[in-house]
């Protein structure tokens, strides 16, 4: 039953679903293996993106069956689980965040071609969020491209980012 969105936008806004709660499930993942690496702030940072995506996944969810549409949950892949060092799990979660951007982008397009000014108008807030999330972790990668191989101003920024707090 898929409401009053077009099918493709119907189908398109299952995956979406999908894709939010494999964000989450990816940011988890990396904040597991900041807690192996006994960097607890960096984990922290993570673990509140983690709480961030899965609300992405709801509004998502909400939104649907809003407008009377059944919601398919999707299977989720495994997320990767190592990585190199942070500034390697912040380069992932950089390129993550900019294919959802293109995958939000692509809600756009659909809703732009349906004339489906409501989801049009429920895509602005995602469209925003991706800018912001892209910077935060541009901002943070520039941090840790500058810290190098300091292993004390890697601490000082594992305190700094453990500070982040829940939208």
């Amino acid at each position: 039953m898929s409401g009053k969105f077009s099918d493709r936008m119907y189908h398109a806004l299952n995956e979406q679903i999908r894709n939010e709660y494999f964000s989450a499930y990816l940011y988890l993942s990396m904040s597991a293996a900041c807690l192996e690496k006994n960097l607890p702030g960096i984990a922290r940072w993570f673990r509140v993106q983690y709480e961030e995506e899965l609300s992405h996944g709801d509004k998502f969810f909400k939104y649907m069956t809003d407008r009377n549409a059944k919601v398919k949950l999707l299977q989720i892949d495994q997320p990767p689980h190592e990585w190199n060092n942070p500034l390697d799990m912040f380069k992932n979660a950089l390129a993550h965040e900019k294919y959802v951007t293109g995958l939000i982008n692509n809600l756009v397009t659909i809703a732009n071609e349906d004339k489906d000014y409501a989801t049009l108008s429920f895509l602005q807030w995602f469209v925003d969020e991706q800018v912001e999330e892209e910077c935060a972790d541009e901002e943070i990668i520039a941090k840790l491209e500058m810290i190098g191989g300091s292993k004390g101003s890697l601490l000082y920024l594992d305190k700094e980012l453990g500070k982040r707090k829940e939208d």
